[in-house]
């Protein structure tokens, strides 16, 4: 694990060494066990190495080796290396010494531009061909690793974080007015859907899923597909099906456990995701006597659970349920008592370089870092990208279906055994998968307006930034929820893989945090194998006799306890005291946004009356049982770049 760093002058003209040192010295503000910097001619390479895998230990880099006349730096933990060395054709004697980086220059001589949609893991690395004249890299498909660019007529420059670059004489910082409006505009917790943008006009980043070529001084960027071509899976049986999931899930869970020796860490909840990830590991972990060290948020101490009965804000009953039923794990409960969304915006923003929108779980996301880095976590486990592979299983979108075809004998006896497992009536049910189905049925029923998010974007900003047209688009402003995603289960499913801004939020906080603190986030709900194998998989296997998220629910029979594998009635919900946590500081919460309203730059970009509203309930007193009341996330965003402007630009 690397932040990686480099300059490339066009017109073969030579690389200023002073300009390598100051990004290298920008880059001291993270933990390393190596620094260094390469430089030859019109190319200069750099690399802030931290030491996590076995492998890596061994791994000098940039390294160029001048009988091929290739040179890398690289940011990379390859999760197939066993398969693509096979197909690389590495002796068998050697393959526990070869490290990721030349794992990366093999598949690079023999596949060339192709080898990126070939590689398993996180990775972002720039490799310069002396032979070719060409530069070339490459960013994985999820966005799991940053890399950030900066062009200009004499240069390109590049590296996994902004500060780096901003340190050099010929970058200036700018705001993107058009980047910021759109963040804005956008209700949801994602960004801009043209992810090679910033926040910093003229900084750009390698979107997810891209590679880069610089030839002739000409630089070109394109999507390489992981995804394509993946061919329906035909097994004889469910319990088939089973099996296969277990295998492909067990290699993406162990992939990377047995490559450090460093202690193995996991996020775990009371649900099916981080819980099934959690039980591989700590099996496999027991196969080499180690032990795996969970970690879960619960409540501050004085929080009155406000949450329906259907949800849990404490999830330590759940928890202690897998825990007890798998064995071989550490827990450790946080409460980060003190801390709260309005107390950590400081360090977000120092962490990510941009203002931010999920502050709701910003306090328990770094503090849980924190707390495994002292304990020496190498890897940190998640399951967070279940949903739309593990743990995917929509049963009203796939009833929806069966009504549209007529296959009524099925339909019956589906919601006949879902309406008893989820304690919802058959009546009630058919009426839902009705209006799903003819959509014209749901004209009579009026939509939901309790939780509508307002427009936070000062309209006038947003005819300057050229985005006004967009602002009533709901499939531009409700990007990430059901209004920009198909009505088909499967096409939405599709697209959620297709769109690269879809996990490029996640991927970029998981690889600023994972730098700040010197270990390596892993969700192998997100491997590449795993997808391709839950996209191949029929629709039947994920919901079936009356199952939503069926796959998991049979595949983890014997590796989580019943009552989890069943739980169809009561979820975890994140955050629920996060007003809670922000009593002590209302008043001066109350004070900073009082400051904000009266701040001309401010009053040019927000929708005022919009903050102004929010604002008046918020002097009433916002209580804990709205912790996901628009207003706050109203209040919490423009406070938020409010800070960041002032520290920024």
């Amino acid at each position: 694990m690397s932040a990686i760093a480099g300059i490339y002058r066009f017109n073969g003209d030579g690389v200023q060494t002073e300009h390598g040192g100051l990004m290298m010295d920008a880059l001291r503000q993270y933990p390393a066990n190596q620094s260094t910097l390469w430089h030859k001619g019109h190319i200069m390479l750099g690399c802030h190495a931290q030491w996590i895998t076995e492998q890596s230990l061994q791994e000098s880099l940039p390294s160029y080796d001048s009988n091929r006349g290739l040179a890398i730096t690289s940011d990379a933990i390859i999760d197939n290396r066993d398969e693509l060395m096979d197909q690389l054709q590495v002796p068998y004697h050697v393959r526990s010494e070869v490290t990721d980086s030349e794992v990366l220059l093999l598949a690079y001589e023999k596949w060339f531009e192709r080898m990126p949609e070939r590689l398993v893991g996180d990775f972002a690395f720039i490799i310069w061909d002396e032979r070719k004249q060409l530069l070339f890299g490459a960013r994985d498909f999820s966005g799991a690793r940053t890399l950030y660019y900066h062009r200009n007529a004499h240069q390109f420059s590049f590296c996994t974080v902004i500060q780096p670059l901003l340190s050099l004489p010929y970058i200036h910082k700018e705001l993107n007015e058009t980047w910021l409006a759109e963040f804005l505009a956008i209700s949801g917790v994602f960004e801009p859907p043209d992810v090679s943008n910033t926040i910093y006009d003229h900084i750009f980043q390698l979107p997810p899923s891209h590679k880069i070529i610089i030839k002739n001084d000409k630089v070109s960027i394109s999507r390489y597909h992981s995804l394509s071509n993946i061919t329906p899976l035909q097994l004889a049986s469910s319990e088939e099906y089973e099996e296969g999931f277990r295998e492909v899930f067990h290699k993406a869970v162990t992939a990377r456990l047995r490559r450090t020796h460093r202690n193995i860490g996991a996020h775990l909840s009371g649900g099916l995701d981080s819980g099934s990830v959690v039980s591989f590991a700590a099996r496999a972990l027991q196969e080499e006597q180690r032990t795996l060290h969970t970690f879960s948020y619960v409540p501050e101490d004085g929080f009155v659970d406000w949450t329906p009965k259907n949800r849990v804000a404490d999830e330590r009953p759940l928890i202690k349920q897998t825990v007890n039923f798998v064995g071989n794990i550490n827990d450790c409960y946080l409460d980060f008592s003190g801390k709260s969304a309005f107390s950590e915006i400081d360090e977000w923003l120092l962490i990510l370089e941009s203002p931010y929108k999920f502050f709701d779980n910003s306090f328990w996301l770094r503090g849980i870092y924190e707390q495994a880095q002292q304990q020496d976590i190498g890897i940190m486990l998640n399951g967070a990208r279940g949903n739309y592979s593990i743990s995917w299983g929509p049963a009203i979108e796939y009833y929806s279906k069966l009504m549209k075809k007529l296959k009524w004998f099925q339909l019956t006896q589906e919601i006949h055994r879902y309406s008893k497992n989820i304690g919802v009536g058959r009546k009630q049910l058919y009426s839902i998968v009705g209006r799903k189905a003819i959509p014209a049925l749901g004209r009579f029923v009026p939509p939901p307006t309790a939780h509508a998010f307002p427009q936070l974007v000062n309209s006038e900003f947003a005819k300057k930034a050229g985005i006004y047209d967009k602002l009533n688009d709901r499939t531009f402003t409700g990007i990430g929820s059901m209004d920009d995603l198909p009505d088909d289960p499967l096409e939405a499913r599709r697209v959620h893989f297709e769109r690269v801004n879809m996990w490029s939020t996640t991927g970029t906080s998981n690889c600023k945090l994972s730098l700040h603190y010197s270990l390596w986030s892993h969700d192998p709900s997100n491997d590449l194998r795993v997808i391709r194998f839950c996209l191949s998989t029929p629709m039947d296997q994920f919901v079936q006799n009356g199952m939503d998220r069926a796959l998991i629910r049979r595949s983890t029979k014997g590796w989580l306890p019943d009552s989890i594998r069943f739980n169809y009635r009561t979820r975890g919900i994140q955050a629920a005291d996060s007003i809670h946590r922000m009593l002590s500081d209302w008043p001066a919460f109350i004070k900073e946004l009082d400051m904000l309203t009266r701040d001309s730059r401010m009053q040019q970009i927000l929708n005022m009356d919009v903050v102004q509203n929010a604002l008046i309930e918020a002097r009433e007193g916002i209580r804990p049982n709205q912790a996901y009341n628009p207003s706050i996330k109203v209040l919490m965003r423009s406070l938020i770049l409010h800070r960041f402007l002032q520290k920024t630009f």
